[in-house]
């Protein structure tokens, strides 16, 4: 009975509290309120924010309201760039590229930039054109095959960065203390931006469900990754392999949030002087 005395009033001015919306930008940092993880964020969807901490480890959370700190104050995160682009498109009814961003009809592929995305192999360059090969073409940026980074300080100093001659560089494993982070972290270049995912190989990028499997297969250190992957579902050779895991991929949806907040971030970065 005493609770009555209160009236409704109490309740209605807790529940109009105003928590403001902030845009999940790919590298804001915020933290996570329920779990104190702070990070960067590296994707968002209309559900999900992936976070990655300064050890490189990733933490996705959903997007609940009030559910994250930015310098200590609640907010609501949102959804933006490309996750958003697909939306809007959707209603609108405008052709949507793979990416998820608006398609441009009748595209001739700009002139090329001076800045470039550089990727470890053929399959990570294959996957990345799949997806983004259309805003690649768009923004004119050229992607091109490293054969790993172990020369990555070398073949830096041979390009010649600038303000307007960028280069980002996608690394697979970039976990904390992996070979790929310790490169990396040897980088100390403005113009230079290395990001990348925490999977062994691009391959297990790829959801297990857009393959129809339940899981990548655990595969012992002393057995070849893709060797012992294509073994294991019957795939015969790891070249016949790749085939089954490119064709499954069909859109961003496919692959999982880190590597899709990776790639949307380099773009950003070596298109961003002529924003």
């Amino acid at each position: 009975m005493r609770a009555h005395s209160y009236g409704p009033d109490v309740v209605s001015r807790r529940r109009t509290r105003h928590v403001p919306e902030v845009d999940a930008e790919v590298g804001l940092v915020v933290e996570e309120t329920g779990t104190a993880f702070c990070g960067a964020v590296v994707a968002a969807d209309r559900r999900s924010v992936t976070l990655e901490d300064r050890h490189g480890r990733h933490r996705v959370f959903p997007l609940a309201p009030a559910g994250f700190l930015v310098d200590g104050k609640p907010v609501t995160l949102r959804p933006v760039r490309r996750a958003a682009q697909a939306g809007e498109a959707g209603k609108s009814g405008q052709a949507q590229s793979a990416s998820g961003s608006v398609r441009v009809d009748g595209l001739r592929a700009r002139t090329a930039r001076a800045s470039r995305i550089w990727v470890e192999g053929k399959h990570d360059a294959e996957l990345v054109e799949r997806v983004w090969g259309h805003d690649l073409r768009v923004e004119g940026v050229v992607v091109e095959e490293l054969a790993g980074i172990d020369r990555l300080a070398e073949h830096i100093a041979a390009f010649g960065t600038g303000p307007r001659r960028r280069l980002g560089v996608l690394v697979d494993h970039l976990v904390a203390g992996s070979k790929e982070s310790r490169v990396s972290e040897a980088v100390d270049d403005g113009n230079v931006l290395v990001t990348g995912h925490p999977y062994v190989d691009i391959w297990q990028a790829v959801k297990p469900a857009a393959l129809g499997i339940r899981a990548w297969p655990e595969v012992p250190r002393s057995v070849p990754w893709k060797e012992g992957v294509c073994a294991a579902l019957g795939w015969g050779e790891p070249h016949e392999g790749w085939q089954r895991v490119l064709a499954a991929v069909t859109s961003f949806r496919d692959l999982e949030p880190p590597l899709v907040g990776a790639v949307e971030q380099l773009i950003d970065f070596v298109t961003d002087p002529d924003e």
